[in-house]
């Protein structure tokens, strides 16, 4: 899967949650690659739902949102998202600009999640560097609270 959500955004949102440590690069490389793989993961179940009610074009409400915030609000980009959206859906579906900002503030509401988590896990183990094995033993962790 080619990375289609530029670095930078995700940097700030470690860097917001990070409470003054440091971020390698690595972690956001990681957090990176994880949360455009979610977001290509729920727009396939938007797309199911869209086909099931017989529609083409992926709605807000498909993504299970009920108010969809200012796309202004937001770190992550609109564009990228969208290009997200469509990495595992057939070319035939569309994605309405308020699904695009739905999905990106989900994707941001859990990049913050594991950015904050993250940088616990850097201070627990007595780091001052949130760095790539943060991120990726969050996701470990999340397999035994599932």
């Amino acid at each position: 899967m080619s990375v289609e959500l530029p670095f930078a955004p995700v940097d700030s949102i470690i860097r917001r949650n990070a409470d003054g440590l440091r971020v390698s690069a690595e972690a956001t490389e990681e957090l990176t690659r994880r949360i455009q793989s979610r977001g290509a993961e729920l727009a396939v179940d938007a797309a199911e739902r869209a086909e099931s009610d017989g529609r083409k074009t992926l709605m807000a409400a498909d993504f299970g949102v009920g108010t969809v915030p200012e796309k202004d609000a937001l770190e992550l980009p609109i564009a990228p998202v969208d290009r997200i959206a469509r990495l595992d859906i057939d070319d035939r579906y569309r994605v309405a600009m308020d699904a695009r900002i739905a999905l990106a503030s989900i994707l941001e509401d859990e990049a913050d999640d594991v950015a904050a988590a993250a940088a616990l896990l850097a201070e627990h183990a007595g780091r001052r560097t949130v760095k790539g094995e943060d991120v990726e033993a969050y996701f470990q962790l999340q397999q035994y609270v599932e």
